[in-house]
């Protein structure tokens, strides 16, 4: 094995094991709230509604496993229909008042976490660490997220 091959087999198993965390806290930060779930209300929030089919599009998501967290984050009064100005026929999700307080609160709670995990890290490290990040993102082609980053 090369040293770039160790450094890609390192790398796998840590963003495994961060993805496993992010899963694991936010059922910790809201037992309600899935990753998924959480992932839907930032984007709700940051596009001020949208189409359940624009979640799956935009998420590369299966329609149906869409519709199953749009049904559970309506039951749970985190959001609403409503019907589009532009075309009553089309349902548009928007956070109702308690999603948007359930989302700040496990916001905020994930970025606490996020700077004592990085507390004692130089600026440098960060800015680095924050460029790779946005660097593997971009080539993967996945979806910018502003606050929905892992725990």
């Amino acid at each position: 094995m090369t040293t770039a091959d160790v450094a890609v087999e390192t790398i796998h198993r840590e963003m495994t094991a961060f993805a496993r965390r992010a899963r694991a806290s936010a059922g910790r930060l809201h037992p309600e709230l899935s990753l998924v779930s959480y992932t839907l209300l930032g984007h709700l929030e940051e596009s001020g509604g949208c189409r359940a089919t624009d979640l799956a599009a935009h998420y590369a998501l299966d329609k149906s496993t869409v519709s199953r967290q749009v049904g559970a984050l309506e039951r749970a009064g985190l959001i609403e229909r409503r019907a589009d100005p532009q075309d009553q026929r089309v349902q548009v999700l928007h956070l109702t008042s308690a999603g948007t307080e359930i989302l700040a609160q496990v916001s905020e709670s994930r970025r606490l976490a996020f700077h004592e995990r990085l507390a004692g890290w130089p600026e440098e490290d960060l800015e680095r660490f924050a460029g790779y990040l946005l660097r593997y993102n971009l080539a993967a082609g996945a979806p910018r997220e502003t606050a929905s980053a892992g725990g």
